[in-house]
């Protein structure tokens, strides 16, 4: 009699188990299927930044905007180093920059680190 009663619980019990086995190894695959989905898309969106900035990049090269930028900034370093008119023209300078509308100091920014292609600097610009 506890022999009848043994067997089918036994394969109740097996039956559970193998549910449960099947439940986990589900999850399994979902978390492995999601986290490949993930990972393409992190691939992708790299991919993508990259062959814009190469873009970028060969675009620029018949382009004098870097060398006049470059002579731009290195103005007030040399002006500095010219004695007091010099350094009053410089400082002259920066004081009208500071008074302009913030949306053109950060224009300017911009201009500068698209130029170089200088990744992240805008978010620099942004900050006070």
């Amino acid at each position: 009699m506890i022999q009848a009663l043994i067997g089918p619980i036994a394969n109740l019990a097996s039956s559970w188990m193998d549910n449960r086995v099947e439940q986990t190894k589900s999850k399994g695959h979902i978390a492995k299927a999601k986290a490949e989905a993930e990972a393409k898309v992190l691939v992708s969106s790299a991919t993508s930044v990259a062959e814009w900035e190469k873009i970028m990049a060969q675009a620029s090269d018949n382009s004098w905007k870097d060398e006049y930028l470059v002579i731009l900034f290195s103005l007030p370093l040399i002006l500095s180093f010219a004695g007091e008119w010099g350094r009053d023209i410089v400082t002259d300078g920066f004081e009208a920059l500071s008074g302009m509308p913030e949306w053109y100091q950060l224009s300017l920014g911009s201009i500068v680190a698209a130029s170089f292609a200088i990744r992240g600097a805008t978010k620099f610009f942004g900050k006070k």
